[in-house]
Formats: structure tokens, sequence, C-alpha cells
């Protein structure tokens, strides 16, 4: 039986052992539920014993997690954390400086770009307000993906399968306000209507988050431009609401990728 996965004669350097590892990974990506070993074994058309090696590998290196019972193999999100490390990340990050700094200036108040990190969220660019007022995350800090503006935003411009992953690698950060399933879902249906979000931040009184996708070609998030609002009460009130939303919305279009 030929398999579809193997080396082809017009390769001219042959490393076999690490085809098996990358036909392995590539047949994964495409399984949601998984593969038990046997079923690995008869789609590469490999024999058990150079599969089980190859697999225990991935195993001990994260690339590839074992389900609880052991019979079980699918992609770990490794590969998803080793490509924000890529330069095209550095890109995005270096696009985006002078952007949320045009921003902040226009709106007098602070902004920052998000990226998915590690089940959580990674604030990789920030701008303070230029004002003596105003609130901002430190950069390098890290956001909960399910209880923040940014989280909600995030998870709302993803498909079903990636939200899922997402999720499922997801760990409770200090603090976070634990959300109901249905009461995720109807937060997400409504970003997804609203084609953000502007509401109360759940960690800080007085602060109303607004938060903006921004998108790759897929129409899916790659990362989230939010804007931790202070209205001001004295006489210089500045932007208001509508104009900094409108605003954002602005930025996070120019840094999408269509």
């Amino acid at each position: 039986m030929s398999s579809p996965f193997a080396d082809t004669e017009v390769d001219r350097y042959r490393a076999p052992a690490l085809d098996k590892g990358l036909d392995i990974l590539e047949l994964l990506s495409e399984q949601a539920q998984g593969l038990t070993r046997a079923e690995i074994v008869k789609a590469m058309g490999r024999s058990p014993s150079e599969i089980y090696r190859m697999l225990e590998r991935l195993v001990a290196r994260d690339y590839v997690t074992r389900s609880t019972e052991g019979d079980r193999y699918a992609l770990s999100l490794k590969l998803f954390v080793l490509a924000h490390r890529h330069p095209p990340v550095n890109r995005l990050v270096a696009q985006a400086q002078p952007v949320i700094e045009a921003f902040a200036t226009a709106v007098e108040q602070s902004g920052h770009l998000g990226l998915y990190d590690r089940g959580n969220i990674t604030v990789v660019a920030q701008v303070d307000s230029p004002h003596k007022l105003g609130f901002a995350l430190r950069l390098g800090a890290r956001v909960s993906l399910v209880d923040t503006a940014s989280g909600h935003v995030l998870l709302a411009f993803q498909s079903a399968e990636r939200r899922a992953e997402m999720l499922a690698a997801h760990e409770a950060l200090e603090g976070e306000i634990p959300l109901a399933e249905a009461e995720l879902q109807a937060r997400l249906a409504r970003v997804r209507a609203d084609g953000g979000w502007v509401g109360a931040s759940l960690q800080t009184e007085g602060v109303t988050d607004l938060s903006m996708p921004v998108l790759g070609p897929d129409g899916h998030a790659v990362a989230v431009l939010t804007c931790p609002f202070i209205r001001r009460i004295d006489r210089h009130p500045g932007p208001d609401i509508g104009a900094t939303r409108v605003l954002l919305a602005a930025a996070a279009s120019a840094l999408s990728i269509s």
C-alpha cells in the first residue's frame, strides 16, 4: 500500500525521520478529535514500531498530546505558540506601534495590542495616554481570555474549532471572574454582531473597555486592539466614547490584513 505521505523521488535531500515526524503533524492537523495510533499507522502506511517511536518523541517535546485514556493523539498548541515568535508577529507589532500612538494622541487615551498566547492574551504593544490622566496596561501583561473585552473579541472572531482549542488551553488568571458557558457564548454572539466590544470593565470600576479585532485574510482575529476608556469630568473632557470607538475601529482596520 502506497502512502500519501511517502517521500517523492524528486526530493534531493532525504531525511526520513524528520519526514515521518512532519507527516504525523500534518496528518493530525486535519483531525479535530485526534487519531489512535492504529489509525495513524493505517493512514501513513508505516510500521507500528516506526510510528510508536516518533509519536513518543513528539509527545515528549509537547508537539502532540496523548489523551488521558492514552489511546488517542492530537496536536498541541506548541506550533501556534512558536508561530507567535516568528518575524511576521514582530512586523505586526512594529506596524502597530505608530498606529496605536496616533490613536492615543487623537483620543487622549491609552491603547494596547493583545495576541493570543498559551490560553490567554499577552499585551505586545502599548501606548500611554498623552495626558496626565489615564489608565493603561503594562507591556507584557497577561490578560484573561474569558472575562475581558480583549478576550471576548479575540474569541468571537474565530472559527468554532479554533475557539474551542483556545478555550481548552485556557487557565484562569488571578482575580478572574468565571462565566457560564451560555453567558460567554451570548456575549461572543453580541460581539460578532456589533463588530467589537464596548462595555464596563470587569476588572476596574470607572473604566469602559473598547476592543476591536485585527483580522487576517480569512476574517478571523489575529490580534485585538483595546482602549481602556476613562471619562474626564473636568473642563477638558476630550473626545467622547463614540468618537473613540470610531477611531479605534479605524486603527484596527488599518492593521488588518486583507
